[in-house]
């Protein structure tokens, strides 16, 4: 299915439903399981600096990275809409915002996401008036994590609530087909679903306050236990089964007798 087809699809589910049901993939076998189990969107997110790359978080992700993994996903993923993440400060301007655009597309991003409300509207519109479709993501700001001094909640006063009502409305208007709301008091992340017409995917927003929800890969599976979110639930013990396949492995030749002389 051409990408403005997933596009229109997508946002038809804010009124038809099911909810959304969105994840993570940074590789060809990840991303092709998620395809094949059914996923709706498949983001190719800058949280791969962590979970695959090994950085404290995402500010040193590239945008060679994402090039990189948006292409081994897009080799595994077939029906799921395929969205990339900008890399950090590779959005600036508008003009380096719509080439950056331009090389995700061409490694196989059917749409690219960017983080900021009204301070990136014109950089989405540049986008969408090249053809490329755009995702917003409002809330915590994991690209501005240093700044404001770590990952907080957002939506607990009034004047966030306001900026984030006023984001939510200019990336709607600029182009957007969907946001993404990170870390939203639940009560704000319903009020915010509510006030635009396109779809919203929460993570950390608690439970049925948008109209899907994304969450990161490794949480789910549990393929990554060095750090489990207070939001996540593990579905799985990756992990765990690594270690001890890995354990068996190791233990194998280990425990071969000698040969007779």
């Amino acid at each position: 299915m051409p990408a403005h087809q997933k596009v229109t699809a997508f946002r038809a589910r804010k009124k038809s439903g099911p909810p959304i049901a969105a994840l993570t993939a940074w590789d060809y076998p990840t991303a092709r399981l998620l395809d094949e189990a059914g996923t709706d969107l498949i983001l190719v997110g800058d949280s791969l600096g962590m979970v695959v790359l090994g950085f404290p978080d995402t500010t040193h992700v590239t945008i060679e990275h994402m090039i990189h993994h948006t292409a081994a996903v897009a080799r595994g993923s077939k029906n799921a809409l395929l969205v990339a993440d900008f890399a950090i400060n590779t959005y600036n301007s508008a003009e380096q915002a719509v080439a950056n655009a331009r090389t995700l597309v061409a490694a196989g991003a059917e749409a690219v996401k960017l983080e900021g409300g009204v301070r990136q509207a014109g950089k989405v519109r540049a986008i969408v008036d090249e053809g490329i479709e755009v995702m917003g993501h409002l809330g915590m700001l994991p690209q501005r994590v240093k700044e404001e001094g770590g990952y907080k909640k957002k939506g607990k006063s009034g004047e966030e609530i306001s900026a984030l009502l006023e984001g939510a409305q200019a990336l709607q208007e600029a182009g957007c087909f969907g946001i993404v709301l990170e870390s939203v008091v639940p009560e704000v992340a319903i009020q915010l679903t509510a006030s635009i017409d396109i779809p919203t995917i929460g993570i950390g927003c608690g439970v049925g306050t948008c109209d899907g929800e994304i969450a990161v890969t490794s949480d789910v599976i549990g393929s990554y236990p060095w750090f489990v979110p207070p939001f996540a639930t593990p579905r799985a013990d990756v992990a765990g089964e690594i270690s001890k396949a890995v354990q068996a492995y190791v233990a194998a030749p280990r425990n071969r007798s000698l040969p007779a002389d």
